[in-house]
């Protein structure tokens, strides 16, 4: 089939390169101006949410504030993601050490809340297992002054910089054809509207995150954009820290925030926390950055010369439930809302999704939009995925994931 797809953020890139490799024709549409990381800092354009993340694959912590379907996704996820990279054919960090969920004296109530939650919603063998003094310090050796520890063994982590561009090279090297500068204006079944015309497709797919909204002078019906999706902004420091020995990523349990703090290669430590209910994509505040370098240096004293090498901020597509939707129809795919759990679900998402890619073509059904039976609310409107409310409104931001 010829493809098109509008948005070169992760979906967009995984659905590229797997579309590809299949042997389809594929496009992609993105008001980026190239393939790579961009610049930060005042004044910058909007750019994809998969860039500013710290790519924790953690389902089970993400149990606190998801669902059931969300931590599938995510288990399905962590299966896939080392084949994917194995097929990028460059370098993408990705390990599966499992995750530590850390607490101060003084925070046991805080703490005991949110490991009591996930002991409750997690199945068996993916609960948090308590660490003593010793077995702490047997895993992270520079983590220190707290009193108490959990390990979720299950967990991973992926250099998020590195597969986003491998995504894009290696969708590229298999055929996927890239129109980097050029805005979607709307969208329809089996079209792309973009400022030099009208391009055609047997499918179409909207991943756009926060950029799925029209336009406040678009009067044009458009099939393409989910009016109800909001940005939350997330915000991330990097620190060069080559000294400090971290294998894993760390979150500390707080009363009013989770800080975590992800090891990268190179001696790099990307640190963030819990989401701000704002689109406000000014770089980070002054109380952002104190807060969370001075939690960072409180489990990690070792940190204290560490050198931030720079700070960004982005915005994370979500809708009212912060749970993800998939919408099928002849001619058109649409995806959003994957809030912060976009690097954890991302995988399983484009799995099952392209599974169901009979109906898309607009030339071979007039079958009813279908949603993937992985996300599918078994009550109520089946085009919508539980519309239990999610939560809102903490202190710190964190990273788009």
């Amino acid at each position: 089939m010829h493809i098109g797809i509008a948005g070169a953020g992760l979906l967009g890139r995984l659905l590229a390169f797997e579309l590809a490799r299949a042997g389809h024709s594929v496009e992609v549409f993105d008001p980026a101006p190239g393939p790579q990381a961009p610049a930060s800092g005042p004044g910058t354009a909007p750019y994809a949410a998969g860039w500013t993340a710290a790519g924790m694959l953690s389902p089970t912590a993400e149990l606190e504030s998801a669902d059931e379907h969300v931590f599938a996704l995510g288990l399905r996820s962590l299966d896939l993601w080392p084949a994917i990279v194995a097929a990028l054919g460059v370098p993408v960090e990705l390990h599966r050490r499992g995750s530590l969920l850390l607490a101060h004296r003084g925070d046991e109530g805080a703490a005991r809340r949110v490991v009591d939650l996930l002991q409750h919603k997690a199945p068996s063998g993916h609960a948090p297992q308590h660490l003593d003094s010793a077995a702490l310090r047997g895993l992270e050796p520079d983590v220190h002054g707290v009193a108490h520890a959990w390990l979720l063994p299950h967990e991973g982590q992926i250099h998020t910089v590195q597969a986003m561009a491998a995504l894009a090279q290696a969708a590229g090297a298999a055929g996927a054809r890239w129109h980097w500068g050029v805005a979607v204006n709307r969208l329809q079944a089996g079209e792309i509207h973009t400022p030099q015309g009208v391009s055609r497709f047997d499918c179409v797919f909207d991943v756009r995150g926060t950029g799925a909204r029209p336009a406040p002078t678009d009067v044009a019906p458009n099939e393409g954009f989910t009016p109800q999706v909001r940005g939350v902004r997330g915000e991330i420091i990097w620190l060069h820290a080559p000294g400090v020995a971290l294998q894993r990523p760390v979150r500390l349990l707080h009363p009013r925030h989770r800080v975590y703090l992800v090891p990268r290669e190179g001696g790099h430590i990307v640190v963030g926390a819990s989401e701000i209910e704002s689109e406000d994509r000014s770089p980070i505040s002054l109380r952002s950055t104190v807060e969370l370098l001075a939690a960072a240096h409180s489990i990690v004293p070792e940190l204290a010369e560490a050198r931030i090498v720079h700070t960004e901020t982005n915005l994370r597509p979500a809708l009212p439930d912060n749970l993800p939707r998939v919408e099928q129809r002849p001619g058109l795919v649409r995806i959003n809302g994957l809030f912060r759990h976009g690097w954890l679900i991302a995988p399983a998402l484009v799995e099952q999704t392209l599974k169901n890619m009979a109906p898309c073509s607009v030339m071979e059904s007039s079958s009813p939009p279908v949603i993937p039976d992985l996300i599918r609310e078994s009550r109520g409107d089946p085009g919508h995925i539980n519309h239990r409310p999610g939560p809102r409104g903490m202190d710190c931001g964190s990273s788009p994931q």
